[in-house]
């Protein structure tokens, strides 16, 4: 029974790859795309609100980050700071959590949040979390095949004109489709790093049950932004399948 049960999920599966077309995958990543937006705009929103909120402890995000490391017995990370809005980010080869402007020396509820979330990678660094050191390892693999990938396609798409073979441009799409395995691979990473920040601002006291919601809400909309991005790149890749599969047909 289970088998016949799987065989019918991946054929239904596979007749329902097969038949999209790609006027309905573009259609898709447009519905995903406005999605996305509405997404970014509430983040945005949330992350404005509790900006004005400051936390009880009078810390400032790069302050409270320094305890979360210290907490952790972690004393080889950087805290830098950088240019720009929501820039946030931890950079596992040169061991730095670099923190935005409005991030660094706020001492909101929002900064409180997103930079412990930032600490949050680097416990994960620290303690050989297998999701991070698994998108690390595919950056290198994205990089090449981002910039390469559409430049295969197109080579394929000549190649397949003009002997009807598809292979060039299937190569292509499973260099997009290591695209899609990263956004995959971290949103893991993301939701992990978000839920040890939020339950070191708990146990350590640095934020109280009233500003802890604000974190949470904070993060709960950053980890969506994450989620969309997965959801679109994998939009992406059906696309190029839909568009090969017709142009074969």
């Amino acid at each position: 029974m289970f088998r016949l049960l799987q065989s019918d999920y991946y054929g239904n599966s596979s007749s329902f790859i097969a038949n999209l077309t790609t006027s309905e995958a573009f259609l898709l990543i447009i519905v995903i795309g406005i999605v996305g937006f509405i997404v970014q705009s509430r983040l945005r929103s949330v992350f404005a609100k509790y900006s004005k909120v400051y936390n009880s402890t009078g810390m400032t995000g790069a302050e409270i980050a320094a305890k979360m490391l210290r907490d952790h017995n972690i004393t080889n990370v950087r805290i830098t700071h950088v240019a720009g809005e929501l820039t946030d980010h931890y950079n596992p080869a040169t061991l730095t959590i670099n923190l935005s402007d409005e991030v660094y020396s706020s001492r909101s509820i929002a900064a409180a949040a997103v930079a412990c979330h930032e600490c949050g990678h680097a416990v994960q660094h620290a303690e050989g979390y297998a999701p991070l050191q698994l998108r690390s390892a595919l950056v290198p693999i994205v990089n090449f095949s981002s910039r390469m990938a559409q430049w295969v396609i197109i080579l394929g798409i000549i190649m397949m004109s003009a002997s009807g073979s598809a292979v060039v441009c299937w190569i292509g799409v499973g260099m997009i489709a290591m695209s899609a395995l990263f956004s995959i691979v971290t949103l893991p990473v993301e939701y992990n790093a978000s839920e040890r920040a939020l339950e070191w601002l708990d146990s350590s006291r640095t934020l109280r049950d009233s500003e802890m919601e604000g974190a949470k809400t904070s993060l709960r909309w950053a980890a969506r932004t994450y989620l969309v991005a997965a959801l679109s790149a994998i939009a992406t890749l059906l696309y190029y399948v839909a568009m090969i599969n017709n142009r074969r047909d």
